[in-house]
């Protein structure tokens, strides 16, 4: 199946094929569900923390690739690696991110293998992909998915006789194309031996979470989520709420007619959160409506708290109809919630809802029986 990735992650048109990722929401209040990932898996070198690797093919989708990074990595529960299967940048949405390393690079730095490696929903181009993440498996890696990501580890076929779940408007393609698998509903996140899956691009936040309590403990987690703003990580989640109504085609068609796109440029300098930069970045840019730019003061690349390195533009060289200074914007845990009823405000609650549905988070009349 081939689809192009700016649009089938920011552009409504996917959602409406079926093909969109999800931003799942994360429950504010504490749960019997905030419990660790119970993956199947012991790191291989004991005394030293985990190896993570989050990996991409020159693309992937922002959240899904950014936040579990920025979650492991500021946690200290891990040592976190961001990899591109090849040489270059990775293109996350508006987001350009400077690796860390190459495959190769990271083949040769640590030929015992990665304990976890942590696939986000990327392009169609899965060949390299899937053979290094096979010799990772080889080596004793888990593999853990965010959203539709899930469909790399079909197509490799370690999910065959295990419960995963994905993005709830891929639901029918995933039990189509892959039926050997136990495809779940109404989950955030779901382990099943030494595999982990997310439903959706911010249920990267909740599994990330869990999987900070499975390496460090419970008390690490809060720690990092009460940084992050949230109270819970718990897998609860109503996915049967989220459908596709009239009126949103209407407003799909009606933004893709919007003769020009405002700016957003969202101003960042080092140590800022990646985590929230990625969730403001991914609620504006998926509006159709605005192009988001990130700006620091002196242009080049800026290098986040956790260690991330983006591309940003001079805030001088940007003219922007809107303007968020990241550390003055809402924590990542508020963000969603916040932006969307800003989004509802500028272009209406039609727009608003619209990212929702393509985040699959519960805002609106989307809140169901969270």
């Amino acid at each position: 199946m081939t689809f192009n990735l700016i649009k089938r992650h920011l552009a409504l048109a996917t959602l409406l094929a079926g093909l969109l990722h999800t931003v799942a929401a994360v429950a504010s209040e504490p749960s019997e569900l905030a419990a660790p990932l119970e993956l199947a898996h012991r790191p291989q070198r004991p005394g030293t923390p985990p190896v993570v690797v989050v990996i991409a093919q020159s693309e992937a989708v922002l959240s899904d690739f950014v936040v579990p990074f920025g979650v492991l990595a500021q946690s200290g529960a891990a040592r976190v690696i961001a990899v591109n299967i090849d040489d270059g940048p990775i293109k996350a949405g508006p987001v350009t991110i400077t690796p860390d390393m190459t495959a190769a690079e990271f083949d040769q730095a640590f030929p015992q293998g990665a304990d976890y490696v942590i696939v986000p929903a990327t392009a169609d181009r899965h060949g390299a992909e899937i053979k290094w993440l096979r010799a990772q498996r080889a080596h004793g890696a888990a593999l853990v998915s965010i959203c539709d990501g899930v469909e790399v580890l079909a197509e490799m076929g370690v999910l065959d006789g295990r419960r995963a779940t994905g993005h709830w408007a891929s639901l029918a393609k995933r039990r189509e194309h892959f039926p050997r698998v136990h495809w779940e509903s109404n989950r955030r996140y779901v382990a099943d031996g030494d595999v982990a899956s997310s439903s959706g691009v911010s249920a990267s936040l909740p599994i990330s979470l869990a999987l900070v309590a499975s390496l460090a403990g419970q008390d690490s987690a809060l720690k990092t989520a009460s940084v992050l703003g949230l109270a819970s990580w718990d897998a609860k989640h109503d996915s049967d709420v989220f459908t596709i109504r009239p009126a949103d085609h209407a407003v799909h068609k009606a933004n893709m007619k919007v003769a020009r796109n405002e700016v957003v440029a969202v101003k960042v300098r080092d140590g800022d959160d990646e985590v929230a930069l990625s969730l403001h970045a991914e609620a504006w840019s998926r509006t159709m409506r605005n192009d988001v730019i990130l700006v620091s003061e002196h242009g080049g690349l800026v290098r986040l708290r956790g260690g991330l390195r983006v591309h940003t533009k001079t805030v001088n060289s940007v003219t922007a109809d809107i303007r968020i200074t990241l550390s003055d914007a809402a924590l990542a845990g508020r963000t969603l919630a916040t932006d969307l009823d800003e989004i509802a405000q500028r272009y209406g609650a039609g727009t608003a809802r619209l990212a929702a549905l393509g985040m699959e988070y519960p805002w609106g009349d989307l809140v169901g029986a969270q």
